[in-house]
């Protein structure tokens, strides 16, 4: 029976095809950097309102939404529309926002990572919506940030929005595959904390930079002894940046503060986590106050001004491959001809430790583009990838059971 749909849905595609890559073009011209989205969030506004959704909006962070239909289950398309910074200008060969194609593949910064779901989303719904695809559905697309704080947009759509889905696709690129899970993680930070004097009298000191050394050398040795798991794989962890609070180059530090990254596997226990690190710091500085371990806080405003305070841990998820979202999911990749692949996972996070991670809903990732040009200059999505992956997300509303 649903194999009836797909004709029509090619032909819409074939018919907006150029429209789709436009769009994409468009939206990676506007820089979205560091959680700005207001300006191209309201470029893929104007794009749901020339395509007909039935309400269009920013919500109180300033995620940009757009609902069809009022149906009584309800179907999230979450693509973020932030994006990282272009780091170092000169080592663009291009203008990373006009961006260029080149043997039909699209170079621009966001492509990839992950303006480059949103045109399929949402020319996908409103090709559903006209083929009569989305009855008994309440469908959003849903346009957020996530780049600085994974699942803090999607908890805040749940919990302060009101907004609960019972299904859940994420727009992070995939190669075209059905994802279903990923490590997740916790942010941690150390403090060392010693006492000032003039370098040239160091022995009146007490250096943090030294106190912090054990605890950085021991990171650098514990992945061996980290978790394992057969679908989402080991454990990691990571000194990501080290900050030196001194009155000067010519003295001692007075405080050093590590930062670590945590790659958390199933089985691994969140106290159990930052017990293990804190392990690494020689029990004197720890009874002495001299360094201490704590989980990172985010509660930076959005540019809205809105706040919603959390934690910087992030579980791991996965869905089994034979839970019904994950069916569907590869059987419509098989009804609009993608060839068979296996469902897979991604190595970095998304905002499925949200969806899934915390609030147990359903969720797979499905979108063109592969994850190794992410955050780089290559930053890129293949074009005809970005067109057919509409025709996914039509079809898919019919064939969730």
């Amino acid at each position: 029976m649903h194999e009836t749909h797909v004709p029509a849905i090619q032909s819409a595609v074939q018919e907006y095809g150029d429209d789709i890559i436009t769009f994409l073009r468009q939206i990676c011209a506007i820089p979205s950097i560091d959680s700005q989205i207001g300006p191209v969030g309201e470029r893929v506004q104007e794009e749901m309102r020339k395509l007909g959704f039935d309400e269009v909006w920013f919500d109180s962070m300033g995620n940009t939404v757009g609902r069809i239909g009022n149906g009584e289950r309800i179907l999230v398309y979450d693509s973020h529309i932030d994006t990282v910074g272009i780091g170092a200008a000169d080592e663009w060969e291009w203008d990373p926002f006009e961006g260029k194609v080149e043997d039909g593949v699209f170079y621009a910064r966001g492509a990839c990572d992950e303006k480059g779901s949103t045109p399929g989303m949402i020319y996908g719904l409103a090709i559903a919506r006209t083929l009569g695809l989305l009855d008994g559905w309440t469908a959003y697309y849903f346009g957020n940030m996530e780049e600085w704080c994974d699942g803090i947009a999607p908890h805040a759509f749940v919990e302060h929005e009101g907004i609960r889905p019972d299904f859940v696709v994420i727009g992070e690129p995939t190669k075209m595959q059905i994802y279903r899970g990923h490590k997740g993680r916790v942010e941690l930070k150390a403090v060392a904390k010693g006492r000032s004097a003039h370098a040239a009298s160091n022995h009146l000191g007490d250096n943090a930079i030294y106190k912090a050394l054990p605890l950085v050398e021991g990171i650098s040795r514990l992945e061996p002894q980290l978790g394992d798991h057969p679908f989402l794989g080991p454990g990691k962890i990571t000194a990501t940046d080290i900050e030196v609070e001194t009155p000067s180059l010519n003295a001692v530090p007075n405080q050093c503060t590590v930062y670590i990254d945590r790659r958390v596997t199933f089985g691994e226990d969140l106290e159990a986590v930052i017990e293990q690190v804190r392990g690494l710091i020689p029990l004197a500085n720890q009874q002495a106050g001299d360094v201490t371990l704590e989980m990172l806080y985010y509660d930076e405003p959005s540019y809205t001004g809105f706040v919603f305070p959390v934690e910087k841990y992030f579980p791991a998820w996965a869905l089994e491959d034979d839970e019904p979202l994950v069916q569907a999911g590869q059987e419509t990749r098989k009804l609009i001809g993608l060839p068979d692949a296996p469902t897979s996972k991604w190595d970095f996070s998304t905002n499925g430790i949200y969806w899934r991670g915390k609030a147990g809903i359903p969720s797979i990732g499905f979108a063109p583009g592969d994850e190794v040009t992410a955050h780089t200059v290559l930053d890129s999505v293949p074009l005809a990838d970005v067109v057919k992956s509409t025709e996914f997300y039509a079809l898919l509303p019919a064939i969730i059971k």
